[in-house]
């Protein structure tokens, strides 16, 4: 008979404890500690069945190999018909990967993996739902109006029964909405606890990487925009994924914060559509207002997103400081950056901006981090400091440093070529990027520039 036991669980980061505790030692959160029943049994009762082992059911024990012993043959990823989430995860679907989505509620993660599902032709898709009926999930898919595929709904809660279908239906891709709703009997907790969703996920775990399908889970968050369930969660995943925006907006970032088969720094745009989720191939245009004329205080600055070059819209607004303490925003820029730029601007550039207020936005709702779009937030805020309009024809791609330098960038060509694309007629860099710089396949107007001073001369004078 199996032995039960009593542990207490930090509901926050997963934290095990054999006695209650009024404040967690791993996060610091407080009475967050709940008393969770664990059932300790055989790992292989009611889990995914362990191919390796022998007759009789004894379990055969794994040999160490040399490793120029071991045959590899790369697998190919699979490429789906979603340009933005073969680029998120590196190149395609890698097979007997095992990928968790997060996102806020109604942000989009459900619609999403269903897309996915119906767009797979050809491949048999298991779209396991322990959130929706049938009915729901039918409705949703009409909505979307794609192509009927070979796409088969079931919705379960227990792993265990989801097991026995998978090993008679054998799917090639395996999609979970959402883990906080599975339940394994193998633990006596509730569905959505810290124990329930450890083993769930290590049960979903093994099962990839032995059956080779890929599985893809959906994740709850918290109210502070963490992945819900203990921090071990995301540890044991092969990619996380986070699906941001705002759900007053039409626009989706979907974003990678951890990926063993490719890069994190790529993300992709999706607009939210009545008929679903649309691909945004060129975010450039959204991301940079439509304006009849011209007004001081707005550039457009080149950041790199992976190897995705933008053109971003930066926004200041800088005014008298009418209650005595100026004030220092910054929407989708580090306010910490801002006020050093700011410093720079006063001290190197002769800027009197310490009675004034300065507000700072990036438009399109994008967190920004690329110091490259340093010259054009100097540019924006000496633009609405003197309430004089840079021409929406140029573009600023440099660093700027404590001394008021302008430094060079990483990747300058794409950052020239995607301001090209997208019609701007001149663009500022620093002239220590022109050192083995191409020119001639450019048609946009180049201008090197090593300090500030230049700059304003170039645009504002």
């Amino acid at each position: 008979m199996a032995k039960l036991k009593t542990t207490y669980f930090c509901q926050n980061c997963g934290h095990q404890s054999a006695k209650w505790l009024g404040r967690c030692p791993s996060c610091g959160e407080w009475n967050t500690f709940v008393e969770e029943v664990v059932q300790k049994d055989e790992p292989e009762r009611g889990g995914w069945r362990n191919p390796s082992s022998g007759p009789g059911g004894v379990k055969v024990a794994a040999k160490p190999k040399a490793l120029h012993a071991i045959n590899y043959e790369e697998q190919p990823r699979i490429t789906t018909t979603d340009a933005e989430l073969n680029r998120v995860l590196g190149g395609g679907i890698v097979p007997g990967s095992l990928v968790l989505i997060g996102g806020e509620p109604g942000i989009g993660k459900s619609t999403l993996l269903l897309q996915i599902s119906l767009s797979l032709a050809g491949m048999r898709v298991l779209y396991v739902s322990g959130e929706e009926s049938e009915q729901q999930i039918k409705m949703r898919a009409e909505r979307l109006e794609i192509p009927q595929s070979d796409c088969h709904v079931m919705t379960e809660t227990s792993t265990q029964n989801i097991f026995r279908v998978v090993e008679h239906f054998e799917p090639e891709v395996l999609i979970i909405d959402s883990i906080q709703t599975m339940q394994s009997s193998l633990v006596e907790s509730g569905a959505g606890s810290v124990s329930q969703v450890r083993e769930c996920t290590a049960e979903f775990m093994k099962y990839a990487k032995e059956s080779g399908v890929p599985v893809f889970m959906i994740g709850h968050i918290t109210k502070e925009g963490s992945l819900a369930g203990p921090k071990v969660l995301e540890h044991m995943v092969d990619t996380v994924l986070t699906f941001e925006g705002d759900r007053h907006t039409t626009y989706r970032i979907l974003r990678t914060t951890k990926n063993r088969f490719g890069s994190t720094d790529e993300l992709g745009i999706y607009e939210m559509l009545g008929s679903g989720l649309r691909q945004v191939t060129n975010p450039s245009e959204i991301l940079i207002s439509q304006r009849d004329e011209a007004l001081s205080g707005v550039t457009i600055g080149s950041m790199l997103e992976g190897n995705r070059p933008l053109m971003i819209e930066i926004q200041a607004l800088v005014s008298v400081a009418t209650y005595g303490t100026p004030q220092r925003s910054s929407t989708g820029f580090d306010a910490k950056r801002l006020n050093m730029l700011l410093a720079v601007l006063e001290k190197r550039g002769g800027f009197r901006l310490g009675q004034q207020d300065v507000f700072l936005n990036i438009a399109g709702g994008l967190r920004v981090e690329d110091p490259a779009i340093d010259l054009a937030v100097c540019a924006a805020v000496v633009s609405s400091y003197e309430d004089i309009a840079i021409p929406p024809s140029v573009a600023f791609a440099a660093e700027v440093g404590l001394g008021g330098e302008v430094r060079a960038v990483s990747r300058i060509e794409s950052r020239i070529a995607e301001a090209e694309k997208l019609g701007f007629k001149q663009i500022f860099i620093s002239k220590f990027n022109m050192k083995g710089l191409d020119t001639r396949g450019f048609k946009i107007s180049i201008k090197p520039v090593s300090r500030l001073d230049e700059v304003f001369q170039g645009v504002l004078m």
